[in-house]
């Protein structure tokens, strides 16, 4: 859980192309260590876009909300812990496994696949990561969409799904900031909590209906914040991503 002891942004890749992807992982690159494929672009370019930002040194959470039934859920969260590379230096005299790069931190799984599915879920993390040698990936649950409007069960709607995450074994769940106050409170600081929609103007939210700026996420106790267009779209997405970061830590980033 070295992960969790200070807030950290994750880059939202969302854009069409492997050169797209490339552009911004060099721009941004350490300055953002972490970095999210979702289903646009990893169904555009499949595991070389993960290989591309390992190659960087960056890691990757693997957002592709596995829905499925529980045998072909297990099989792709182990999947998705096994991609990888070999970093182009490779120290003689070493073994070769030694010196593979596993990019990929944390994948997401959806709730609403029920208990059967969740718990293979995390299974399948737990034994790929024993086979492999490595440190497990984060698996987190998506409770609610940050585009999904709020509603007076939205946050018992958010509660039991973290119930239900927590009793499956995964390590936290994905909510909005609008929720992530009571389930910090509620499940105890070794919870994970990732937080999209987030906005460095709530005025401009494109189609997130439940969104908060870095601050008000990081007041909410969220763990990773997921920003995507404000960067992305930004005039100067390295101006950009410093601002948003000035937030997150201070000044001097």
């Amino acid at each position: 859980m070295q992960r969790l002891s200070n807030p950290e942004i994750i880059l939202a890749l969302d854009v069409d192309t492997l050169e797209e992807a490339k552009h911004f992982v060099d721009l941004l690159y350490p300055k953002i260590k972490l970095f999210k494929i979702g289903s646009q672009l990893f169904t555009a370019c499949g595991p070389e876009v993960v290989k591309m930002v390992g190659d960087k040194g960056g890691k990757v959470f693997l957002d592709l909300k596995f829905h499925d039934i529980p045998n072909t859920v297990y099989y792709s969260i182990g999947t998705g812990s096994t991609i990888c590379i070999a970093p182009h230096q490779v120290n003689i005299g070493r073994e070769i496994k030694d010196d593979i790069v596993f990019p990929v931190f944390m994948m997401t799984v959806h709730i609403k696949g029920g208990r059967a599915m969740l718990d293979a879920a995390a299974k399948g993390a737990a034994e790929k990561a024993k086979e492999l040698g490595i440190e497990k990936p984060f698996i987190v649950g998506v409770t609610r969409l940050t585009s999904e409007k709020d509603n007076v069960d939205t946050l018992k709607e958010v509660l039991q799904a973290a119930q239900l995450a927590k009793d499956s074994g995964l390590d936290g769940v994905v909510c909005s900031a609008l929720e992530a106050e009571e389930v910090r409170k509620v499940y105890g600081e070794h919870f994970i909590i990732v937080t999209p929609g987030i906005r460095p103007d709530k005025a401009v939210t494109d189609d997130q209906k439940r969104t908060a700026t870095v601050k008000e996420a990081v007041k909410a106790g969220s763990n990773f914040l997921v920003i995507g267009r404000p960067i992305l779209k930004a005039p100067d997405p390295l101006l950009q991503t410093e601002e948003l970061l000035g937030d997150l830590y201070g000044a001097g980033n």
